[in-house]
């Protein structure tokens, strides 16, 4: 006997049917250090919602985002790009690579909003340029079903980004949009201190902000605070894996010099 298989149907990404249900969603890194297709591959196994590849500050090239994205599919998870700039070159030959999610940075106004839209949706949502890549092959209506399948996420991350999030939250395609602290604070006038109770308080009102509008919002987590954005309601969960393998290296490190005296 042979194995039945589904001939021509591309493995499911989950991702958007869980923000669709309300649910939360685990988005991993280990950027900008170190990402490989083999990594990605590893990962699959706990069940992660997608990978975060970085392209605005990590080393990926064209070449690997298609075997990042080949090592996503396998598992089901999405395979998520922060490109570098807001631009539609950039945007759909990223997508064409075969990748399932898009981050957008520095999105401050409503327009640099509906930019990001028009070059990551086909017609009649956008206006990416007509091409498929290895998504399309053995796809039915593709087009209609790039749309559907593609996650588009919109960095705020300016001041401006907080002056503007009411009309930014009004343009339909985006499916997440996520508090960045670091650059928050930059703007804010306190760089390198996200802590301060100013910084945590615009971030905290613009996922209240987000959220009260029915849009997804998502967050730069760690085991310390992840409770606490998840009862304010991100649900694009995002997490390094640097500080997993921190606390590994630290706790192997400590277990041998309590060893040595």
């Amino acid at each position: 006997m042979t194995a039945e298989r589904a001939v021509g149907v591309r493995p499911r990404v989950w991702i958007k049917e869980k923000l669709r249900e309300g649910k939360a969603v685990a988005v991993a890194s280990c950027n900008p250090a170190g990402l490989t297709a083999d990594l990605i591959d590893y990962l699959g196994q706990f069940g992660l919602d997608g990978v975060w590849i970085e392209c605005e500050h990590g080393a990926p090239d064209w070449l690997e985002l298609g075997d990042y994205s080949r090592a996503c599919d396998l598992w089901g998870m999405a395979s998520i790009v922060r490109v570098y700039v807001n631009d539609p070159g950039v945007i759909a030959r990223t997508l064409d690579r075969g990748v399932t999610g898009i981050v957008v940075p520095h999105v401050s106004t409503r327009a640099e909003a509906e930019r990001a839209v028009q070059a990551a949706k086909f017609a009649p949502l956008g206006m990416r340029g007509m091409y498929g890549g290895r998504r399309a092959y053995g796809a039915q209506d593709y087009y209609h079903t790039a749309n559907e399948e593609t996650l588009l996420a919109v960095l705020i991350e300016e001041a401006e980004a907080l002056e503007n999030l009411d009309q930014i939250l009004a343009v339909e395609g985006i499916d997440v949009f996520q508090v960045a602290p670091s650059d928050l604070a930059q703007t804010m006038g306190h760089i390198g201190n996200v802590g301060h109770p100013e910084v945590q308080g615009a971030i905290e009102d613009a996922i209240r902000r987000i959220v009260g509008a029915g849009r997804v919002a998502g967050m730069v987590t760690a085991d310390d605070n992840r409770e606490k954005y998840l009862d304010l309601g991100v649900r694009f969960v995002y997490g390094s894996i640097l500080r997993w393998l921190g606390k590994g290296a630290t706790a192997l490190r400590a277990g041998v010099e309590a060893r040595n005296g």
